[in-house]
């Protein structure tokens, strides 16, 4: 049996999720404050667009957030006409953006006093995993109201993870990106150190391909969206920048070691400050050739 689907968020990631949705028999109920993004699903077999949050809530006993970050959840929660004020009792929320953990609990206590589940499975894999439905998930949430959300979220992702209780998904989604950020940057230092020691950064990457220093990024992202100058994966260098100041913030209300991502965090601070606005976080290889 399939279900109508309330899905908010059509950006790069949300889009693609939607229409896997579709495709897979769900009837989805989308909505976007751009035009434009409602426009690019316009047409699409078993998609239609929702006239407000309203009539989004009134159709939809599961709904799922593509959201930004948890400013943008808040107000579309509990701003005035925000989805709170309409979501019917035995209603079930999965917020897959990049929300901070610890106002995601928050947003469960608040909702669960209305009878209102929140699971938080944000994904990891990019766009092209996004498009191909094969998202790693990392959901937060009770057993019961994980096991509601996973019909829905095996539509989405090929690895989907129950990692704890509420919160558990958001901030192992942040301590994620920050473990790939950190990657990320010292394999942009370590190239720009060897082009100027005379090594072609291509051979360098190669060579850390088949030794110790392989990771995420030399493995997909330097030869493909760095030396090639494309600069293009798709996910913006603010939206990275913003996940791991979310793990910095949670590394220090858990008062736990904090050093090391205070350091990253100030060298993707003065990143964004640097590079264009909308600059892709592949282009912190500019910017480590910039220094």
């Amino acid at each position: 049996m399939t279900t109508t689907i309330g899905f908010l968020g059509l950006g790069q990631m949300g889009r693609p999720m939607a229409c896997n949705l579709a495709e897979a028999g769900h009837e989805v109920l989308a909505c976007d404050r751009s035009s434009e993004a409602l426009a690019a699903v316009a047409g699409k077999q078993r998609i239609s667009a929702a006239r407000d949050l309203r009539s989004l809530a009134e159709a939809c006993s599961t709904l799922i957030l593509m959201l930004p970050d948890s400013r943008i959840v808040d107000g579309v929660l509990w701003d005035e006409g925000g989805l709170a004020t309409c979501l019917e009792r035995g209603a079930l929320l999965i917020d897959m953006g990049s929300s901070d953990p610890n106002r995601t609990r928050d947003n469960h206590r608040r909702l669960a006093e209305q009878d209102v589940a929140l699971v938080d499975a944000p994904v990891s894999g990019g766009v092209k995993r996004a498009i191909d439905a094969s998202l790693s998930i990392m959901a937060g949430g009770n057993e019961a109201d994980f096991e509601r959300a996973l019909p829905v979220l095996e539509k989405l992702g090929r690895t989907i993870m129950h990692v704890g209780p509420v919160g558990a998904g958001h901030a192992l989604k942040a301590l994620n990106n920050y473990v790939s950020a950190s990657g990320l940057l010292a394999v942009c230092e370590a190239l720009v150190a060897a082009q100027r020691f005379g090594i072609d950064p291509k051979t360098a990457n190669a060579l850390f391909n088949t030794s110790t220093g392989r990771n995420n990024t030399t493995d997909v992202k330097v030869e493909q969206f760095m030396l090639s100058g494309r600069f293009d994966s798709g996910f913006a260098l603010a939206l990275m920048r913003k996940d791991i100041e979310t793990a910095r913030s949670l590394m220090h209300s858990l008062g736990s070691a904090h050093d090391f991502v205070d350091a990253c965090a100030r060298s993707w601070n003065e990143a964004e400050k640097t590079l264009p606005a909308g600059a892709d976080h592949t282009a912190m290889y500019t910017f480590a050739q910039q220094r």
